[in-house]
């Protein structure tokens, strides 16, 4: 499995492939304010082909995230889950992300 990279304009997409297939991805959002010369990156949109679930690739991606966040100088990453997603929450915590706050929410 290789994980290919995709520049887009605020964001990176992250793709892990094996033998020609897409076996999931993901993107790392790159957010600039005021507060910090250096962006924030967000951990989005991670989704794994059910059939490769269980095997790694998930954590492939979002360790290929972080990195990629220290090389473009990220002060820090950020990943979101909801309440609900207990797996996700322990997932994220394997891979060295602490539980910091909330995110509040507005559906439009």
């Amino acid at each position: 499995m290789t994980i290919q990279k995709e520049q887009k304009h605020n964001a990176v997409r992250l793709s892990a492939v094996e033998n020609g297939e897409e076996l999931g991805a993901m993107y790392l959002y790159l957010i600039q304010n005021d507060s910090h010369k250096e962006p924030y990156g967000l951990l989005e949109d991670l989704l794994v082909k059910e059939e490769h679930r269980k095997k790694g690739v998930g954590s492939a991606l979002v360790k290929e995230a972080i990195a990629e966040a220290k090389r473009l100088k990220c002060y820090k990453v950020i990943g979101t889950s909801r309440f609900s997603r207990e797996n996700v929450h322990a997932f994220y915590e394997k891979l060295g992300l602490k539980k910091y706050g909330y995110e509040f929410r507005l559906d439009l």
